[in-house]
């Protein structure tokens, strides 16, 4: 099991520092740009997490703190990288700023970070009580449906994009149960096995729309 998650997690790590820096490459235009970004926030921020996960399987060290600061990280980058895929989403599809969406985008961005910061967190004891594990992720959760219902609604304007609603929502699905609820039934962090899966799929889809289409918006 150590071995098998071990090496998916490196491979996954690795799969998108190589996506964010390839597509940083070969952008041609502020859209493309930030879905290399996207890329490296979303493998950096997980970096912090996997990697002490990776150690714990094979070391004797007290890495409890490590791996607490660790989900912290990830928490928030993964906020940040939702707000990447709503500026994505206006430049692919060279959609007109919605003030009031860019308002809930940035209002549920920061009551977010704000709640994820709460010392009730228990992140240096990588003990997060289930209550708190609701309330920080009911604006995360409110975040990403907005993300799904804007990809949604463009499905059929792209044939590359069409099923990136879907992967969110799918992403969502297998995350939450494992936020919530991992600490009473820790076999639920088995499901970050398929939520990081969609994750892959959604940066090859980028991947292949800035090298092979090139069709976002341009500066």
């Amino acid at each position: 099991m150590k071995y098998g998650e071990s090496v998916f997690d490196i491979a996954y790590l690795l799969l998108a520092l190589f996506c964010g820096c390839l597509m940083l490459r070969k952008a041609r235009n502020r859209t493309e740009k930030q879905m290399g970004l996207a890329a490296l926030i979303l493998g950096g921020g997980d970096a912090f997490h996997l990697a002490p996960r990776v150690v714990n399987y094979f070391s004797e060290g007290d890495l409890t703190a490590a791996l607490g600061m660790g989900k912290l990280v990830t928490s928030l980058t993964m906020t940040v990288f939702y707000l990447l895929m709503y500026d994505i989403w206006l430049g692919y599809y060279r959609e007109r700023e919605n003030k009031k969406a860019t308002a809930a985008v940035w209002a549920l961005l920061g009551l977010r970070t704000a709640l994820c910061l709460f010392p009730q967190n228990g992140w240096l004891t990588n003990d997060s009580p289930m209550a708190w594990g609701i309330i920080r992720n009911l604006p995360f959760t409110a975040l990403g449906a907005l993300i799904v219902v804007l990809y949604f609604r463009r499905r059929g304007a792209d044939r590359r994009f069409r099923f990136i609603w879907l992967l969110v929502t799918l992403s969502f699905l297998f995350y939450l149960p494992v936020a919530v609820g991992a600490g009473a039934l820790p076999m639920l962090g088995m499901l970050m096995l398929p939520k990081t899966v969609c994750y892959i799929v959604m940066l090859l889809t980028f991947t292949a729309a800035v090298v092979k289409d090139g069709r976002a918006e341009t500066e």
